[in-house]
């Protein structure tokens, strides 16, 4: 049935009071501010309404708080019971109608942060009003296990099943069942050391006395994942952790109690069993970095935060396992004072507490910082160390100072880019920072700006520089001062040093400059033709060194149509030559010339000048005719006219128009032809007859210019009269008649050309026939003539010089090879020379044999067949010593016949070359 009323809880579990004067707080931590809520309601609820805050309603019942460190309005609540929910402020409500409140509601609170991945747990337990729980409910947070670790061992808690109280009926209506227990969280510690199985609790149910009952867990730690941590007696209801247990790996544990009889069936409901991981102080605080690195400017005030270290200790940070105080344990250097800084304990925030920061006497300071947990207490906590590198960084608290009061310095007059002076500068600053970086500027003494100061970057001098050239007859010395400053602001308090400025001398020397021509380039206005011999004006340098006295010089640099020359003292220009506006030299009527101007100093010096000369026209050049030649038909048509123009050398107004007239002589030149006029630069030149023979004629011309006075010039136009066709073109034939080759010239000509082809011709016949005749001569002498006395030499391959001494005597044929031929014939090897004697062949006399040479090479080779010593064998055989040297290869090779008889036939199909060889050798008739 629905309850519409909400009841007052007496207790808030959750109250933080905040009093003026206490210490910071620690640093935040996300989470629940607890692990678990214990809530008594009554027995009517009322949907919609706070069950343990109700603001609307006036009361204020319960909120589950969670401390998100951001301030972020995104933390999301979520309820594991679709009965209850949670709105955003943390307040619980009922989200759906409950009927009653009989028994105990457990479910669990998780929150999520916005931009944070991780969740957290909270578990609320609503239970009756009037049911006192088994424990009190402040021990869910205050179990202390040092005091009943005892207790517990030998006096383990039992925890019922609640009984189910059926309603019965009477006469005075319904009975109120009894109220049921609040089972508490079970509390175990961690790292305990055993002995292991170690009972925790013992469950069992009312009805263990009626029938047999068998008892189990499951969740997380039973038959979850992490499998085994806590198991159970199946008989007895005892439950035991099986390990020592960690709580920075788990810190809680969710398990369900089940009671069955022997059959399986269910006797009793589940129950939820909360396992929470008491905290011990087993983890040091770890430093995020084993080093830190800050900075502070120097001369900052006591109280300047500098920076921050942050130890995280794994322990509940809910109790003094997890609470972690800072201290600063050691300065180095301990200067100008040995505690310079000062560490926030709570929050790890470093400060200095003291003045005297001065980056240029110390530049660094090593801070050893300690993390103590158990809130600091050396005695009990557990502590680590971390190293704090504290960088004094530099502001702007030395101004530069020159290191002399006084800087000089001498340049060359006209000389520019160049350092006159180096100024030296002391900045204790840091270096290469805009705080040490110097900048120079003149302040007074160059009001023309002649000088400009550089820095040097790598030793902060100032370089006095000439930007612009400087005159020693103007400006003999320069007195300047300077200031220096840094490129940063000096910091605030800091007044310039009186160092920070100087003066800079420097001194002009005079070098000997080149005389200067007053206007370069010197422009004049002449009329060509001027004759030569005409002074056209004084083109005269100035020296600028007026304090020497030296003489200047003259003398022509450059002048293209060699027209002018000048005087070598004072500089006057008179013509060589007459001066003509259409010379190629002129360009766009101006005529350029340069001279040169050179002092006697020591050393000397010159200057260059140009004279431009801007030449005005006249009417001396007459008009020529274009074109040179033409080409009209013979018989007087429109189309045989030419158009005939004049160009002239002068400029306007000695142009056109120009007038074209034909002269009165000859008189066929004006009875053949006429001109009219069609513009003013224009004119047409016609037959005046109708009929003209065909050829080149010779068309004088007067043309005459538009000038003051006119020019007149006859010229002639070649004028072609040709036969044409129909479009007023010539033919082939009349071009040719007009050339003037007549009948008999061009056969004349056809004749030659027929000659030349000719003779062309016969010359290719005779060196055909020449050609065949040499193929058909016989090479070899004739058969009837003797071999022996006629030496035919083609060619000469001898060996050189090794191959002039020949032994004739191998050609002739031995007195006897009886001794060779009648050796018996055995079994040789040829690849290897036989290691008998060689025979010995019969030296041929010097007198010639008169047999044949044939029978001669038969004999040999019989002889060579029958003896073993002979080649062939893989060895060179030597016919005769042609020289050492020689390029061709082994002959070794060959074989020779076996037969007695040679068959020398084949020599008649080699042809006319070997025809006497067959003769001698073919074993005709004539052998």
């Amino acid at each position: 049935f629905i309850y519409r009323e909400i009841l007052e809880i007496t207790t808030n579990l959750l109250i933080q009071i905040f009093k003026a004067g206490q210490p910071p707080k620690p640093p935040c931590r996300p989470g629940f501010s607890e692990s678990f809520y214990t809530v008594f309601v009554s027995r009517e609820l009322l949907p919609g309404q706070g069950i343990l805050k109700g603001k609307h309603c006036g009361s204020h019942l319960l909120t589950v708080r969670f401390e998100d460190c951001q301030h972020s309005k995104a933390v999301g609540f979520e309820s594991s019971d679709p009965h209850f929910a949670v709105r955003p402020d943390g307040s619980v409500y009922a989200e759906q109608e409950v009927l009653n409140l009989t028994e105990p509601v457990q479910f669990m609170v998780t929150a999520r942060g916005g931009h944070d991945p991780n969740i957290w747990e909270t578990t609320v337990k609503l239970a009756l009003a009037g049911h006192p729980p088994s424990v009190p409910v402040n021990q869910v947070s205050s179990v202390v296990w040092r005091n009943e670790k005892k207790a517990w061992e030998s006096n383990p808690k039992v925890i019922k099943f609640p009984r189910k109280h059926q309603r019965s009926s009477s006469a005075n209506g319904l009975r109120r069942q009894k109220r049921d227990w609040v089972i508490p969280p079970i509390n175990v510690p961690e790292n305990s050391r055993g002995p292991f199985p170690q009972m925790l609790v013992r469950i069992r149910s009312d009805q263990d006395q009626e029938k047999g009952i068998r008892y189990s867990i499951t969740g997380a730690g039973a038959d979850q994942p992490p499998s085994d941590v806590y198991n159970i007696d199946p008989v007895h209801g005892k439950m035991f952790v099986t390990r020592p247990l960690d709580r920075e790996e788990r810190a809680s544990y969710h398990l369900r109690a089940h009671a069955v009889d022997m059959n399986g069936n269910k006797v009793e409901n589940p129950i939820d069993l909360y396992i929470y991981v008491i905290d011990m102080n087993d983890n040091r605080p770890e430093f995020q970095n084993q080093v830190y690195n800050g900075s502070v400017a120097e001369g900052s005030k006591p109280g300047t935060s500098v920076m921050r270290v942050t130890a995280n200790d794994s322990d509940d940070d809910t109790t003094a396992n997890g609470m972690v105080r800072y201290r600063i344990l050691s300065q180095t250097p301990h200067m100008p004072i040995p505690n310079m800084f000062t560490i926030n304990s709570e929050t790890g925030e470093i400060v200095t507490v003291a003045a005297g920061l001065d980056r240029e006497k110390v530049s660094q300071y090593t801070i050893i910082v300690q993390a103590t947990d158990m809130e600091g207490n050396l005695n009990f906590g557990l502590s680590n160390t971390a190293t704090a590198l504290i960088s004094v960084t530099d502001i702007n608290d030395n101004p530069p100072e020159l290191t002399a009061r006084t800087f000089s310095g001498e340049v060359p007059e006209n000389r520019v880019n160049v350092v006159v002076a180096n100024l030296t500068v002391i900045d204790r600053d840091q270096p290469h920072s805009p705080n040490w970086a110097a900048q120079y500027r003149i302040a007074s003494g160059d009001p023309q700006g002649h000088f400009l100061i550089r820095t040097n970057p790598v030793n902060n001098d100032g370089m006095v520089t000439v930007v612009k050239p400087v005159d020693y007859e103007q400006n003999r010395a320069f007195m300047l001062t300077v200031i220096v400053s840094n490129r940063a602001p000096l910091a605030s308090g800091i007044q310039s040093s009186l160092q920070s400025s100087a003066g800079v001398t420097i001194s002009v020397q005079d070098v000997n400059e080149p005389p200067v021509f007053p206007s370069n380039p010197k422009s004049i206005r002449f009329e060509e033709g001027v004759p030569a011999g005409t002074t056209l004006t004084v083109f005269a340098a100035q020296d600028p060194d007026l304090f020497i006295h030296q003489t200047v010089r003259y003398s022509k640099l450059s002048d293209p149509a060699n027209w002018l020359r000048i005087n070598r003292t004072n500089g006057q220009i008179t013509t060589m030559a007459m001066l003509d506006r259409e010379s190629m030299y002129v360009k766009d009527n101006i005529y350029e010339a340069t001279f040169l101007a050179a002092d006697n100093g020591s050393p000397p010096a010159s200057g260059t000048g140009t004279l431009q000369i801007q030449l005005i026209d006249v009417n001396d050049n007459a008009p020529v005719l274009m074109p040179k030649e033409a080409q009209v038909c013979e018989r007087a048509s429109p189309r045989s006219r030419v158009n005939i123009t004049a160009s002239d050398a002068d400029a306007d107004p000695h142009v056109g128009p120009f007038v074209f007239e034909l002269p009165s002589y000859p008189p066929s030149i004006r009875r053949n032809w006429t001109v009219s006029r069609i513009s003013g630069d224009y004119a047409q030149l016609r037959l005046r007859i109708a009929y003209l023979d065909a050829g080149v004629y010779d068309v004088p011309i007067m043309v005459s210019d538009s000038g003051n006075p006119p020019l007149s010039n006859r010229s002639g136009i070649k004028v072609k009269v040709c036969p044409c066709d129909d479009n007023g073109d010539c033919t082939t034939t009349g071009a040719v008649a007009a050339a003037g080759l007549g009948t008999g010239a061009i056969i004349a000509i056809l004749i030659c050309i027929i000659i030349l082809l000719t003779m062309v011709l016969v010359f290719v016949m005779w060196m055909k026939r020449r050609e065949k005749e040499r193929q058909a001569k016989p090479l070899l002498i004739d058969p009837e003539d003797d071999v022996r006395d006629n030496i035919l030499k083609y060619d000469e391959e001898g060996g050189g010089e090794e191959d002039q001494d020949y032994d004739l005597s191998q050609l002739q044929q031995p007195e006897s090879l009886d001794h060779i031929i009648n050796k018996p014939v055995g079994v040789r090897r040829v690849d290897e020379r036989p290691i008998i004697a060689e025979s010995q062949y019969p030296v041929r006399p010097s007198l010639p044999h008169p047999g044949d040479i044939g029978d001669f090479i038969n004999d040999g080779l019989r002889a060579a067949d029958n003896d073993p010593t002979a080649p062939p064998y893989d060895s060179l055989l030597v016919f005769d010593y042609e020289g050492s040297g020689s390029t061709a290869g082994s002959v070794s090779s060959l074989n020779s016949s076996s037969s007695g008889d040679q068959d020398y036939d084949y020599l008649n199909d080699w042809g006319p070359r070997f025809k006497k060889l067959a003769d001698l050798y073919g074993g005709g008739d004539d052998d």
